[in-house]
Formats: C-alpha cells, structure tokens, sequence
C-alpha cells in the first residue's frame, strides 16, 4: 500500500526480489516469454528438486513439453470431476468419523488435531484421482507421499540459506535421510511401467483394465512419436501432487478456523449444502455460491503465502517506467498485501463471509431457510483474474 502502485525491491540473503502489484505491471510479467521471465526457472530455485524430488529436471522453457500434463488437469480430470466426487464424499466422511473416533477426551471434549485430519483427508482424496484407487489405499504409500512434501519444503529451505559451496554436500546428505522422495518415485515408476505395457498389450488388441486417473491420462496424452518414459511421468506427478496436498491443507484449516470465529455463517452455509446446490455440485462441480465465497474470503484474509506469480530472469527484464530486473532476480507479485489493499477490496481487514456473492443471491438468504438460486457462474475461488492466490494468467497453477 505504501508503494501507491509501484514495484518495490526487496533483498533476500540469496536473491533481489522486485515486487509488482499494478494491473499494468501484472500484465506485462504474464506476456513475458518463458525465455525471459520464467516460472520453471524459479521453482527449481526454491524447490531445490535436484536434492528433494528425485533430481527432477524442471525445464526453463514451456511449451509441448507440457502439454500432456496441461490436457491432464484442464480435460480429463475437470471432465471426469463428476464421476470422481460421489466416491471422495463417501471416503472422506467415513475417514474423518473414524479419525474423530480415535481422538481423546478432555474435561468432556473431544479435541482433534485439525490439520493431521485434514491433511489425511486431502492426501486420500488426491491420491483417488492422481494415482487411483490401489495406491489411495495403501498406507505406506500415503505416508511416504505426505512425508515427500514436507521433507522438500524443510530441504529446500535449508539448502537456500547455506553457502554454494556446501550446499551440494549438505543436500546430499538431507535428500538421504529424509528419502521419502525416494519411496513415492519407485512405487510410482513400478505402477508406470505396468501401465505403459498394458497400453502396449491394448495395440495389439488385448483386453486390458481401465484406468481412471491421472497416471493414465498423461500416458494417453504424451507424445506418440516420442513416448514419455515412466520416469519422465513419475517425475510430472511428483510436481504436481507437491502442489496439490500442502495449500489445500493450509486453506481448509484457515477456513475451518474462520468458520468456528464467525458461527453466524455457519446455518446458511449448512442450508446450502442440504439444499439442491449441494446436488448439484456433486454432479457438475458447480454452484455451493455461499460456501465458495467464504473460502475464498478466508484465504482472501489469511493467505498460506506472501508472494505469488514467481519468475525468474533468464535474461534482463525492464518494465514500463524503467524497473528493471536483472538476470537470476525474481519478479512476484506480494498476494497478501494486495488481498488487504482497500484499493483492491472495500474494508479489507474485515472478514466478510459471503463478499464474493452476488446481492440478489444474499437476497435469497432469511434466518430460517436458504432458497438456493440456479448453478451458474459466479465469482469462484478457482477464478484466475484478478485474484492473485493462484498466480496470474496463463502460467496459473
């Protein structure tokens, strides 16, 4: 807010970071080419995956390099959202039930460990709809692919602050010790392996068991001419399931938090879920208007990061005005600033549940009943403009 608009730098022990936060300035880091400003370049620089992710090779550059994984996320698995939801509900209910079950009773009250209960629950779901069914079940498998986020996000950090001439020795020595990475690569090579050589047997006309998740929807997408290899697949989904299970975590604890500070909102959101939205949802991923907005202005009001829309110079960058980014600095964008910003969102540090509803739907809204309105297109927490939680534009996660 202090910066009215304009970029501000700041220093970091390894790096200069230029922050932008005007419509202007977003626009132009996102029609950047990823020759110049690139979002691979800085992921490795702060995943550090040569030590943390089984020594992925995060490439520089975009392109048809990623397109398997793209089609994965934005056709199949957004297709296949309705099929995939009705069996997460039934599997989640009973595994908070029997997680509940099993926490201890004090003064009278059950107390729980939220995020162990919500990460379990995240993990499950996720590995439904990644890896399938067979590894969804398999504790050792969960555990080891929990374990593999956490692990990359305390190596990486560590390996950030050392010296250059250490880190490598250092690196090697975490990446050992803690080589959950290492578990959830070979299961996962094993389980490729088997389905590219029933993809093979499927050619010649053998009967094989279909498969409905993401292992199976980047084997079908990836290149004819040049197949992917199963460690190249693995390699994609190791990325993938780190961005998926540790911010869904956070979010949903922050918007369980909020929900028991402000209880007012909870019996029309309850309403809503009972009523023909939640239905609704289940079969199209649509609608639940009222809930959708109190997420989104609980991560609106406590984001799980600071900065978004990481790139990396891989050459110098300048900006209108003349800011100028030079080769191996980072321009981002600072989220949370501009989630409180009133120039962004009218009374900024007041939590307002349902903000992000229309006003004719919260006219629809009495003390006794919700009268749901039409699944349609609202203002969703899955929104990209605009809205900085998931990045900017085209390079969006």
């Amino acid at each position: 807010m202090q910066a009215n608009g304009n970029p501000f730098e700041v220093f970091v022990p390894e790096n200069r970071y230029l922050f932008v936060s005007s419509a202007k300035h977003i626009k132009e880091v996102d029609a950047a080419t990823d020759d110049v400003l690139s979002l691979q370049a800085a992921a490795k620089q702060l995943l550090q995956p040569k030590y943390t992710m089984h020594n992925f090779n995060w490439f520089n550059k975009r392109g048809v390099e990623g397109t398997p994984l793209v089609r994965t996320l934005r056709t199949f698995l957004t297709n296949n959202i309705p099929d995939i939801l009705p069996e997460i509900r039934l599997a989640i209910s009973k595994l908070f039930d029997d997680l509940y079950d099993t926490q201890p009773v004090v003064d009278g009250v059950k107390h729980s460990l939220l995020y162990k209960m919500v990460k379990e629950a995240v993990a499950y779901s996720n590995a439904l709809s990644f890896f399938g069914k067979e590894l969804a079940h398999n504790r050792e498998f969960i555990e080891a692919a929990v374990n593999f986020i956490e692990s990359t996000i305390l190596i990486s950090e560590i390996i950030r602050l050392l010296p250059h001439w250490i880190a490598p020795t250092i690196g090697k020595y975490l990446a050992k010790k803690w080589n959950s990475h290492e578990a959830i690569h070979n299961t996962l090579v094993s389980v490729t392996e088997q389905r590219l050589e029933e993809r093979e047997r499927a050619r010649r006309g053998i009967a094989i068991e279909k498969h409905k998740d993401c292992i199976q929807w980047v084997i079908e997408t990836s290149p004819k001419e040049k197949p992917w290899s199963a460690e190249r697949i693995v390699h994609k989904l190791m990325a993938l399931w780190f961005g998926s299970v540790h911010i869904l975590t956070a979010t949903i604890c922050f918007t369980i938090h909020d929900l028991c500070l402000q209880p007012e909102y909870i019996f029309s959101i309850r309403a809503e879920l009972e009523s023909s939205q939640g239905s609704c949802f289940e079969k199209t991923g649509k609608g639940l208007l009222l809930l959708n907005s109190f997420i989104k202005e609980s991560a609106r009001t406590t984001p799980v990061e600071s900065m978004s829309t990481r790139r990396q110079a891989l050459q110098p960058f300048i900006l209108s005005g003349g800011f100028r980014v030079e080769t191996g600095e980072w321009v981002c964008t600072p989220a949370r600033a501009m989630m409180r910003d009133p120039a962004n969102f009218p009374q900024p540090l007041e939590f307002q549940g349902f903000r992000f509803v229309e006003e004719k739907h919260l006219k629809n809204i009495s003390s006794s009943i919700l009268l749901a309105p039409d699944c349609g297109e609202v203002s969703a927490l899955t929104d990209v403009a605009n809205w900085q939680f998931w990045g900017t534009g085209r390079m969006s996660w």
